[in-house]
């Protein structure tokens, strides 16, 4: 894989009236055609807010780097160049919602408590400043590009081409060696690379880039592109909620919902009572679960697992019961534990793919609830 070679941001000798730029992304990592767009977007506005995409989530092979590590990397990068435009960045930090409408408010409230936090005490200016949207149209999934019409959107040409996703794959597939990936970095973030290849963060993504690779080379023979079907139990009894922390790949150590596969003669009303038999030796009667069951949804997002195309049927199971019943880890499950419904969203970056949203789906748990810095998320432009 031969990476593209950026080019220069043009200049732009007079600056667009704006006071806040927003720049979405996911910068994972954060290469020269992030930062030509983001010097481009310093040059036309006195500060620019960065939105960063995927937060709060555990690691993954797509998304590897926290919201913090992130940050960093951008930090760095432009200091190197002008340590006087550091102070001139707002960052906030947005969840992956899977669904447009609710992400788009969750970005219009985080960069709203930004100006509004930056308007007090302030003078006038600074509380009429001019707001703009900034970024490139790159392919469908810049769509989102479209979702703030009250912004004035600042389009920008893409500066070399570069993609992020091609930048991991091959940092990755190198085992964490930066050959041919060096270039199209800013140094900062290459030595923030070089670093991170020495952690046991690294370590545990390598392991799941492989076994990913291995599961796509499995089904390239496949004469359509596969679709999965799963199902995940939601089980609530005495404002507690079931949890099992995965044994296998992807997501290797994360905690998440007791679910797999449906079998092939199977409904799904009958592989979730299975799954949870299977991965937690539920001692509750097969008859006492359907009876408990309060209601189902289909998690079918196009992006939503990294095994590739996977619709999961998620059931919600809520007891009425004077105490826990028993549970056990087995199957695929390395550990099972009860835990209590206040505490779901401080595992939100352990929480494997989005079953964290699956919870939200039924118990809510975003309502007056976020990151510390923001709520929301779709994933962003590369």
């Amino acid at each position: 894989m031969t990476l593209p070679t950026p080019v220069a941001a043009p200049t732009q000798p007079e600056p667009a009236p704006f006071g806040y730029l927003v720049y979405i992304g996911r910068f994972e990592p954060f290469h020269d055609g992030h930062f030509a767009m983001l010097r481009q977007a310093l040059s036309q506005a006195r500060t620019v807010v960065i939105v960063l995409g995927s937060a709060g989530g555990v690691r993954t092979v797509k998304n590897p780097f926290t919201e913090a590590e992130r940050r960093r990397m951008i930090e760095a990068a432009v200091a190197a160049r002008d340590a006087g435009r550091v102070a001139d960045l707002r960052f906030v930090a947005v969840r992956d919602y899977y669904q447009g409408p609710r992400w788009a408010a969750a970005v219009r409230a985080a960069v709203g408590a930004v100006l509004g936090a930056e308007a007090d005490g302030h003078s006038r200016e600074h509380a009429d400043a001019r707001v703009g949207l900034f970024g490139h149209f790159k392919d469908a999934s810049s769509g989102y590009l479209n979702d703030f019409p009250d912004w004035p959107l600042v389009p920008q040409p893409s500066f070399g081409q570069l993609n992020a996703a091609d930048v991991r794959r091959r940092w990755f597939a190198q085992a964490g060696a930066l050959d041919g990936v060096e270039q199209v970095l800013p140094a900062p973030v290459a030595a923030f690379l070089r670093e991170f290849a020495g952690s046991e963060a690294f370590a545990a993504l390598l392991a799941e880039y492989r076994f990913l690779e291995e599961h796509r080379r499995r089904w390239a023979a496949a004469p359509y592109p596969p679709v999965f079907v799963t199902v995940d139990a939601v089980v609530r009894c005495r404002g507690h909620v079931l949890l099992i922390r995965r044994g296998g790949q992807p997501g290797r150590g994360a905690w998440a919902l007791p679910g797999g596969f449906l079998d092939q003669h199977e409904r799904v009303a009958d592989a979730v009572l299975r799954e949870l038999d299977e991965e937690t030796r539920f001692n509750l009667p097969k008859a006492a679960l359907q009876q408990a069951c309060r209601a189902q949804a289909l998690f079918d997002h196009p992006e939503r697992s990294q095994r590739g195309r996977t619709l999961t049927h998620a059931f919600f199971f809520d007891l009425a019961l004077d105490a826990l019943p028993g549970v056990d880890a087995a199957d695929d499950a390395a550990a099972v534990r009860w835990v209590p419904q206040r505490e779901l969203l401080a595992l939100e970056a352990q929480m494997f793919e989005d079953h964290l949203l699956i919870l939200d789906h039924f118990l809510h748990l975003f309502d007056g609830a976020g990151l510390p810095e923001a709520s929301g998320g779709e994933p962003a432009a590369q």
